[in-house]
C-alpha cells in the first residue's frame, strides 16, 4: 500500500499550473507547450515527494524538469513544492509513467531519463509491475534524444542486475558508467528523499548512467 505524504498542503497555494494528469494530456510534452519556452528536457519516473525536481530545478534553471508520480499524494506534495517555491522549469504529471512515454514522448525529445529507487516488487509473480522492464526501457531509448541520457539508481542489488541486463538485451544504450557516491553536505543535499534514508542507515545505492549513441 502507498504511504501518504506526511507533510500538509497548504490550501492558500494554488499549484494547479504545476500539476497535470496523464490521461487529461492532449499532445506530446514540448517545452515551448508546458513552459512557454524551448530548451532541454528531463523526465523523472517516479518523483516520489520531489526533492529531485525541487533540487533541480533550481540549480539548473536554463532545463526543464517534468516529473511524474502514480500516487495522487505525492503528485500532488511534489507540485506543492514546486509552486510554493515559484520554480518556473519544472511541474508534475500524475499517472501511469508507462503511458506517459508510450503516448506522449516524441522520438528524439528528451534529454534524461530519470528513474530514482523504483519499487522493486520482491515477490517473482509482482515482478511484472516493475518500471524497469523491456517495453519501458525501448521508449527509453526512443524518446532520448542521441547524446541523451538515462539515470538508474536503486538500493536492490539484484534488481540493479537484472536491469542492467534488461538494458543489454533490449537497447543500444551504452553503459552502465558507475557513479560514485556524492557528498551530501545538509539535509536537502541528496537526490532523492529515499537516498537520504538509505545513507542515512548506511544502505548501499547502486548508481548508474546509460547514454543513447549519436548516430
Amino acid at each position: 500500500m502507498t504511504r501518504r505524504p506526511n507533510t500538509r498542503i497548504d490550501p492558500s497555494v494554488d499549484f494547479s499550473p504545476y500539476y497535470k494528469v496523464v490521461e487529461q494530456l492532449s499532445e506530446p510534452l514540448s517545452t515551448l507547450k508546458l513552459f512557454g519556452a524551448e530548451g532541454p528536457l528531463e523526465v523523472e519516473v517516479g518523483s516520489g515527494k520531489g526533492l529531485f525536481l525541487e533540487t533541480h530545478t533550481a540549480r539548473f534553471p536554463d532545463r526543464f524538469y517534468v516529473g511524474n508520480e502514480l500516487a495522487f499524494g505525492y503528485a500532488k506534495l511534489a507540485a506543492f513544492r514546486m509552486a510554493k517555491a515559484q520554480i518556473k522549469n519544472g511541474l508534475m504529471i500524475q499517472g501511469d509513467g508507462l503511458r506517459l512515454f508510450r503516448e506522449w514522448i516524441s522520438d528524439n525529445s528528451v534529454d534524461a531519463v530519470h528513474v530514482y529507487f523504483p519499487d522493486p516488487w520482491w515477490k517473482e509473480r509482482h515482478r511484472k509491475r516493475r518500471v524497469m522492464q523491456p517495453t519501458f526501457i525501448a521508449d527509453i531509448q526512443r524518446t532520448l534524444k542521441p547524446g541523451g541520457r538515462l539515470h538508474f539508481w536503486t538500493d536492490v542489488e539484484e534488481y540493479y542486475e537484472t536491469t542492467c541486463a534488461l538494458i543489454a538485451e533490449h537497447s543500444h544504450l551504452s553503459g552502465p558508467v558507475f557513479v560514485p557516491e556524492p557528498p551530501a553536505d545538509h539535509d536537502l543535499d541528496f537526490r532523492t528523499h529515499f537516498e537520504r534514508r538509505m545513507r542515512r542507515n548506511d544502505h548501499p545505492v547502486f548508481r548508474s548512467y546509460f547514454d543513447k549513441p549519436f548516430g
